[in-house]
């Protein structure tokens, strides 16, 4: 070999796989990797992702199991999800005063379970649940519910969480970055040394879930649509949450094996983002987490692999909410070698700005929505592409629509400029991303689930860039063909909707004032103080004016090249019912110069994202994106606001989509629920009442709604800055490109609406026809 090429090579190697000289620990690292990660895998098989960011001092961590829904037992369905939940009752440590007498009712309770899902008679099942009750009460003399939260809220954790959902269960804690050792110490314990209390309690709340599952349409419509596209695969052949059946018939001993099973470190990854020394977070990681053994023997997932779909799989799913269409086309897992270009694929198609859903179908008012987004699974994914029709139309309509956007797509119907923009989004995306700690973890923890190489999830974009229109084009003719799943959500009453009758519970000792010695010990642990730092307006940020003696408060963006520009006016919607649908009728013009779809389409090629959006007492004017763009993206919000020209088509079609969009959300429950809320808050006269009635809204014209948009930035306001530019680089942008008066309009005084005061008890109902209800 070539000694200079051997010589790269090891060098290369070196900056891969790396052993600090203070430090036994060896981790491997890519280089660009904008993270700086280090990876390490512990001699039991413990996989340990991190990146270090010193913005705040604290610590986002993922502790994530390659275990789902997909693995529970064909004749035990739902078992992963229900592990999640027990995973939060606690060890022999914690959630006990004594576990040496509560062990001996726990084992009882195990056997009577396995016992009463080997049991027909009813008789005699009522029998022995009324037995597992009673001694499921005497447990509960000995259990301390709820101490993981006390643990968590001891050592200041936020955002205590878990899901599970086909390929992975993960378990969810930000923690201070002083309160590393406490969080290893009890995790540790959590994930080796579980207890299975408070067995059939737990099992109501998985009911509950359960039951909520049958009347949401979303789910059922996913359920269906995965259903129809996996024949074979667990993803279609059982769900996530597991079948009624198998739910009234738990076995804590087939939970237990699973726990031996499965939650090993061999199986398992401890993913973290935020402000810590990696070489003393990965010894106190091994000092907890070290002497877990592993699973020699982790089973594999067998499955008859997917027969090619030939002809459209069509589905009716019943329900309240208003009806819309599901297409689903089948794509090979997230590791595949094509996995850029499925993603780049279902960018052109929608991004949310400028694809051809996006500019085809919603900017042309074709639909009353339409989106579209790549579902990346560990075995295989998804393309889904959901639509709702607009009053008139039938869903065959809406599907008609759909498929002349995916023929465009296959014909090459687009410019290739749309990829080039697409890249330099999904590279402002990025750098939003890593802005953040829990999207910093969560990208180890997908790489850990979909079993992708690090080095590629680093590069992926810069493959994408590579990839061609053409490649683009031959991927969509191979993969979106005729061979997709079709899903119609129909309204009406769903017949197979059966909710889940929970057995009598007797309510169990909650011994709320019971602390276990783990628990003290936690709570009187000393650890270094974290310094507060307090926000000081008058150093951290700079104020001054701009032109019109606008006031400006400016904050220096160092880390990166994104740029947020607001412009802020103390008048919302409690002030002036018309703002919200000009600013929405605003977004469907062109100037002319531009029609709408280039406007959008220029927005999409400047990587700059505008909005105008009013909230009761406020309307934001928004720039965002790439700084580089800032100047071009504000003379083209501006231009839209002068140069706006009206379109009666495109205002006919906003009012019946408003109005069809309102007798939407009269169909769902949590609309209903929300505009509940709104009454019991604030009275008969609230702010959900505040709006444009339907006679209103039909008689609104251009010249009303367009004046409207264009006295908004007569008024006075504020603007909010942060971004890489200089303080007289903003002055020179505002001074040349925003567009105002010399003397600015003051704004009248705002129509606030008082909230009710609560002098006694009261209930308020409003029906729905549900299986379940939501409660505050």
């Amino acid at each position: 070999m070539n000694k200079s090429i051997k010589g790269i090579i090891l060098l290369l190697f070196a900056v891969v796989m790396v052993s600090c000289s203070n430090s036994k620990y060896r981790y491997e690292s890519v280089p660009g990797d904008p993270m700086q990660s280090r990876i390490y895998t512990l001699p039991n098989g413990l996989k340990v992702y991190m990146t270090v960011n010193k913005e705040k001092p604290r610590i986002q961590t993922y502790i994530a199991v390659k275990v789902g829904g997909k693995n529970d037992p064909a004749e035990t369905t739902g078992l992963a999800h229900y592990f999640e939940h027990l995973m939060f009752k606690g060890t022999k440590q914690f959630g006990t005063q004594n576990y040496e007498a509560e062990a001996p009712l726990l084992n009882q309770i195990e056997e009577l379970f396995e016992k009463y899902r080997n049991t027909t008679d009813d008789a005699e099942r009522k029998a022995i649940y009324a037995t597992i009750d009673s001694l499921s009460y005497e447990a509960s003399k000995y259990s301390i519910p709820n101490e993981y939260d006390k643990l968590m809220s001891a050592i200041g954790a936020e955002g205590t969480n878990a899901y599970t959902s086909n390929d992975q269960t993960v378990y969810v804690e930000d923690i201070p970055s002083n309160q590393i050792e406490n969080w290893a110490r009890i995790q540790a314990d959590r994930f080796e040394n579980p207890v299975i209390r408070g067995f059939h309690t737990e099992l109501e709340t998985v009911y509950e879930e359960k039951n909520m599952s049958l009347t949401r349409d979303s789910e059922k419509v996913i359920e269906n649509l995965f259903s129809a596209l996996f024949k074979n695969h667990p993803y279609g052949t059982q769900t996530v949450l597991g079948t009624q059946e198998h739910l009234k018939n738990p076995s804590i001993t087939n939970i237990k094996n699973y726990h031996h099973t499965w939650y090993v470190p061999n199986n398992m990854a401890i993913c973290l983002s935020g402000d810590f020394d990696p070489n003393n977070m990965i010894a106190i990681i091994d000092k907890y987490f070290g002497g877990m053994k592993p699973n020699d023997n982790l089973p594999k997932l067998n499955f008859k692999p997917e027969e090619p779909i030939i002809e459209p799989v069509i589905k009716e799913v019943m329900g309240n909410e208003a009806q819309r269409i599901t297409l689903g086309w089948r794509l090979p897992g997230a590791a595949f070698k094509n996995i850029e270009t499925a993603n780049l694929l279902s960018q052109v198609l929608y991004n949310g700005k400028a694809g051809l859903l996006d500019l085809n179908i919603n900017q042309q008012q074709k639909l009353l929505s339409c989106y579209g987004f790549f579902y990346a699974l560990a075995d295989y994914s998804v393309l889904i592409i959901q639509a709702r029709p607009k009053e008139g139309q039938t869903l065959e309509d809406a599907k008609h629509i759909i498929m002349a956007e995916i023929e465009k797509l296959k014909k090459g119907e687009f410019d290739e400029s749309l990829l080039t923009a697409t890249i330099n989004n999904l590279k402002l995306s990025e750098m939003e991303m890593l802005e953040q700690n829990d999207s910093r973890a969560d990208w180890f923890v997908n790489s850990f689930i979909n079993g992708t190489d690090w080095k590629n999830e680093v590069e992926s974009l810069n493959k994408m860039a590579k990839i061609t229109k053409d490649q683009i084009v031959a991927f969509a003719n191979q993969e979106l063909g005729n061979g997709y799943a079709e899903i119609h959500k129909l309204q009406g009453k769903d017949m197979n909707e059966l909710k889940i009758e929970k057995p009598k519970i007797t309510p169990i000792i909650t011994n709320r004032d019971t602390a276990s010695a783990f628990l003290r010990e936690i709570q009187a642990s000393v650890v270094t103080p974290i310094e507060p730092v307090f926000v000081d307006f008058a150093k951290d940020m700079e104020q001054f004016k701009a032109q019109s003696d606008i006031p400006v408060l400016y904050k220096h963006n160092t880390l990166n090249g994104l740029f947020n520009l607001q412009y802020i006016f103390e008048k919302g919607t409690n002030d002036d019912k018309i703002t919200g649908p000009a600013a929405r009728y605003l977004s469907y013009l062109g100037t002319d110069k531009m029609s709408a779809e280039q406007i959008k389409q220029e927005f999409y090629n400047l990587a700059c994202d505008f909005s105008i959006y009013s909230s009761q007492d406020k309307t934001y004017m928004t720039l965002s994106g790439l700084s580089e763009n800032m100047p071009q993206a504000m003379e083209l919000l501006e231009s839209l606001i002068a140069d706006a020209v009206p379109n009666a088509d495109v205002l006919a079609n906003l009012k019946a989509d408003i109005i069809k969009s309102r007798m939407n959300a009269k169909l769902q429950q949590n609309a209903n629920f929300s505009m509940l809320r709104q009454y019991l808050t604030y009275g008969a006269v609230n702010p959900a009442k505040n709006i444009l009635s339907n006679s209103e809204i039909m008689a609104l014209t251009d010249e009303v709604l367009l004046s409207k948009a264009k006295e908004l930035t007569t008024f006075e306001h504020k603007v909010l800055y942060y971004g890489p530019k200089s303080k007289e680089e903003l002055l020179a942008d505002l001074a040349k490109h925003h567009k105002v008066p010399s003397t600015l309009t003051p704004l009248p005084k705002s129509n606030r609406y008082p909230m009710q005061q609560t002098t006694e008890g009261i209930i308020y109902i409003a029906p729905y026809d549900a299986k379940q209800i939501y409660m505050s």
